[in-house]
């Protein structure tokens, strides 16, 4: 070989080196949509192998629609009869309770993450080349699935009772996506939270900390008009307002938004359309904030 040949040869390889060094790097064999299905999977296991969590969210919500239904129910249904006429408490509450049922299940989403934490498997994930941002989409997708069967079992339950959905299967379905579109922002705030704080016990006190004053600072139990002024005021920038008061206008087929006013629509929309837009901007922001905290996480900071 000529001394121009072996140059050519070198020529060749450093332009082959330099080509591989600038093609974009896979970080898995599978598509976007497979590393979703895998910790889709994955999520789903984990959730049948350990259901207390499960069972313990689901629970709650039950315990408060028997409760204040049997308790309350004389005292809350005369306030309920004053603005919304012959609407029993029973059909009046099983909205609310969808959507906290919805709050109590997202509450674990960030202490399923923790415990991936303390045991290392998160570490294992972020080193593995699966796509983060599908990494947090499938495990949201598992909650979601799971937060459905949970409302769907809620509605039930209600129906059992002596609820009604004016609106029927139909009705029942839009109740169940309000719930897992309401869900989607506080998955993405406590996984936030688990990523920020990397602590169990911080991560269930920060995030139950939250929860009951949404609830009770809302319309969930009560007609905001009977409440105290400066919780009216509250409830204007509580998401759980907008979630209950468009799963509601679906259950009584009428619009009962209680804190926008909107009439370009036509009857219950005018009470859905504004409460999806609230929760569908609440959603991709927080959203947002998630997927960039885990896909800046790394093994070090994990530990």
């Amino acid at each position: 070989m000529t001394r121009d040949d072996a140059r050519a040869d070198g020529g060749t390889a450093n332009a082959d080196a330099t080509a591989t060094r600038d093609r974009p790097v896979r970080r898995s064999s599978n598509s976007f949509l497979g590393d979703v299905w895998v910790n889709f999977k994955r999520w789903n296991l984990k959730a049948v192998r350990n259901p207390f969590v499960l069972v313990v969210s689901l629970v709650q919500p039950v315990i408060f629609l028997v409760l204040f239904t049997e308790v309350f129910g004389n005292v809350a249904g005369a306030a309920v009869s004053q603005g919304l006429g012959d609407v029993s408490y029973e059909t009046y509450l099983v909205p609310a309770i969808a959507i906290q049922v919805s709050l109590a299940a997202a509450v674990t989403s960030g202490i399923g993450l923790v415990n991936d934490i303390e045991e290392g498997m998160f570490e294992k994930v972020l080193v593995s080349p699966m796509n983060r941002t599908a990494v947090f989409v499938g495990k949201t997708a598992a909650e979601v699935f799971r937060i459905a069967v949970q409302v769907a079992i809620i509605l039930g339950l209600g129906v059992l009772l002596g609820a009604e959905i004016e609106l029927g299967a139909v009705g029942a379905l839009g109740i169940v996506a309000v719930g897992v579109l309401f869900s989607l922002w506080f998955v993405a705030l406590s996984n936030s939270l688990a990523v920020i704080t990397k602590d169990q016990e911080s991560t269930i006190i920060a995030a139950n900390l939250l929860q009951f004053p949404l609830l009770f600072l809302s319309s969930a139990f009560l007609p905001l008009e009977s409440l105290p002024e400066w919780i009216q005021t509250f409830a204007r920038f509580n998401p759980v307002t907008y979630g209950v008061d468009a799963a509601r206008s679906i259950m009584l087929d009428r619009d009962v938004m209680t804190v926008i006013e909107v009439t370009t629509f036509d009857g219950a929309l005018d009470g859905i359309v504004p409460g999806v837009a609230v929760l569908l901007a609440l959603d991709l922001a927080l959203g947002a904030v998630a997927v960039y905290l885990i896909s800046r996480a790394s093994s070090s900071n994990v530990q």
